[in-house]
């Protein structure tokens, strides 16, 4: 089977469409939530094919309103992004903990899904993919994880607040090591797992398995009259705005589909070269 049949197999079961839909918004359908999104995606221009992928979407379980919100971003290819897009919120929500321990299961379907896309390396390829998905319950929680360097951010009376943890290889230095691996930091470079990857935590990535990790970093945050709305990207934003400079740019914009592509827009005209995705969720909007 080839790898572009695998992938449309799965996202015919998800019901997914491909990643070609690069802007929208969406409202929540229970008022007393008051929940909203906008989403922005740019190719970058360093050559090769799109490899960022998002989730935005709602859902109902067990009486109970999903706000379900991701991004991915691939390296290597795009079939592992691919992949999780049509996969990871669905084995998170299968998980038995999810509504009793929501960390220990987002944790445990990483894993899990870390683990299918190694043994379906043969199909998707040997690439992978960073992640930050955000669950919103009955718009009064927010569950957040991520792998890799895509971040959630926060506003929360006008102030930036980072909600994840950027995964950096010199930070994991001493974890990479133990395990075989090395870190390079070559001049103009930054540092990287093995002379290759810039992240120390992804999922796929099978020539660099064993050096790895695809634990996620997961909080918590009650929502309160106090937040805002919260800002998903992929670092080809982040590496040219700032947390604050990002929330100051669009606390102003009450359609949060005009907010996410004035945040794609300002990252180009920074001269940001890679893929650019952006979610903004709003709140009592």
């Amino acid at each position: 089977m080839k790898r572009s049949e695998f992938i449309n197999i799965i996202k015919s079961t998800a019901c997914l469409n491909t990643s070609s839909a690069d802007t929208g918004k969406g409202r929540s359908k229970l008022s007393s939530t008051k929940v909203s999104h906008g989403f922005h995606l740019v190719k970058g221009k360093s050559g090769h094919d799109m490899e960022d992928y998002h989730v935005a979407k709602y859902r109902y379980e067990k009486n109970h309103e999903l706000g379900l919100f991701a991004i991915f971003d691939g390296h290597f290819g795009d079939s592992v992004p691919s992949f999780l897009q049509a996969t990871l919120f669905d084995n998170i929500l299968k998980e038995p903990l999810f509504w009793s321990d929501p960390k220990s299961a987002i944790k445990n379907a990483y894993c899990s899904t870390n683990n299918a896309i190694l043994e379906n390396s043969k199909h998707l390829g040997p690439g992978g993919s960073t992640a930050v998905t955000v669950i919103v319950v009955d718009g009064k929680d927010l569950w957040i994880a991520n792998i890799g360097d895509s971040r959630a951010v926060l506003s929360e009376r006008g102030a930036a607040k980072q909600l994840t943890v950027d995964h950096e290889p010199h930070v994991e230095r001493s974890r990479i090591e133990k395990q075989g691996g090395f870190i390079t930091i070559f001049p103009g470079d930054v540092p990287r797992v093995n002379g290759q990857l810039a992240v120390a935590r992804a999922f796929g990535d099978q020539s660099l398995k064993a050096h790895l990790s695809s634990e996620p970093d997961v909080r918590h945050v009650p929502i309160d009259s106090t937040t805002e709305f919260v800002i998903l990207a992929s670092d080809g934003l982040w590496k040219v705005i700032n947390n604050q400079e990002a929330v100051d740019l669009v606390k102003s914009i009450k359609d949060p589909q005009a907010a996410a592509k004035r945040l794609t827009t300002e990252a180009l005209a920074r001269k940001s070269k890679d893929d650019i995705s952006c979610i903004m969720i709003r709140f009592r909007c």
